[in-house]
């Protein structure tokens, strides 16, 4: 029997920014299970860097409602000739 992927596994992009009610969180490097990121709460300037499993932010991110607002930059075109 197949199993299907959990969405958690190809949803984390380098550089995505999730909103939520009174904060942001910043996707700065995803790894095979473990996600990079900087939670942003308030107005503040700098965040601390955190660490958590793909599964465990998905949850957290549902919970709060949280939006995709800026998806991962596009790769850099080929070199240019």
């Amino acid at each position: 029997m197949k199993t299907e992927k959990t969405s958690a596994q190809t949803l984390f992009q380098n550089g995505q920014i999730w909103k939520m009610v009174d904060s942001s969180l910043q996707i700065d490097l995803v790894g095979k299970t473990l996600v990079h990121y900087k939670h942003y709460k308030g107005e503040t300037k700098r965040a601390p860097v955190s660490l958590a499993s793909k599964d465990v932010l998905a949850k957290f991110l549902k919970q709060n409602k949280a939006v995709l607002t800026k998806a991962a930059p596009a790769k850099a075109a080929a070199s240019k000739s």
